[in-house]
């Protein structure tokens, strides 16, 4: 699934990202704003950048000022996450968010697979993004869907080469070979995860933010 123009009219976040992929930012003013909740998969997310933030949330401002959300870190203080879940919700990891472009050469070895439903990667994808598609082969494999703003998303993982950057690296850039060419894919990796987090910087995707994903309990 793609967010057609017609339907991102009106959509914050898929404009948001858009901006983001010409170099335009939110200001780095120490503030915040809100927008709606995510229309692609109805995820709320705290979305972090240089001195802002943006929250994807049905809450209003001055309750978000109050649990001490800014620009500066704030947003992503496990306090106020707890207080945008709600006691029941669920939070996710911090992320850091990259983006690379398709390269649409094609020739690889991956092929398209209903077979690995019950890997946990594939099974955590489809938490969080919808229209998940696997490409794999003997290396390993990646996810691909339609997650927050209608952005194309990826996960991946290494399951039949030894653990490295190079296998990892060669893995990525056959994914973006059999994406359209010119297409943004988005990738979000734990900071802690630095064995990913330099390979995908590796094959050219590049830092713009960190993200929280909520799935908020009744508030």
């Amino acid at each position: 699934m793609t967010v057609a123009p017609e339907d991102a009219a009106g959509d914050e976040l898929a404009a948001l990202f858009a901006d983001v992929l010409d170099g335009r930012y939110p200001p780095s003013d120490g503030g915040f704003h809100v927008v709606e909740p995510d229309r692609t998969t109805g995820q709320h997310a705290v979305l972090c950048f240089t001195g802002h933030a943006v929250v994807a949330t049905d809450r209003p401002p001055d309750e978000l000022t109050d649990l001490g959300v800014d620009g500066y870190g704030g947003a992503h203080h496990p306090d106020a996450l707890r207080a945008l879940a709600g006691p029941g919700g669920w939070i996710g990891v911090l992320d850091a968010m990259l983006v690379a472009h398709a390269t649409g050469i094609g020739g690889t070895s991956l092929r398209r697979t209903g077979d690995l439903d019950d890997h946990p990667r594939v099974a955590y994808a489809r938490t969080i993004r919808v229209a998940v598609e696997v490409l794999a082969d003997e290396r390993g494999l990646a996810t691909v869907g339609t997650g927050l703003g209608g952005r194309t998303e990826l996960g991946f993982e290494l399951t039949g080469a030894p653990p490295g950057q190079r296998e990892g690296q060669a893995l990525l850039r056959d994914v973006l070979a059999e994406r359209p060419a010119g297409e943004a894919i988005w990738a979000s990796c734990s900071p802690g995860n630095a064995r990913s987090l330099r390979t995908l910087l590796a094959v050219g995707f590049v830092p713009v933010g960190a993200e929280v994903l909520l799935h908020p309990s009744s508030h």
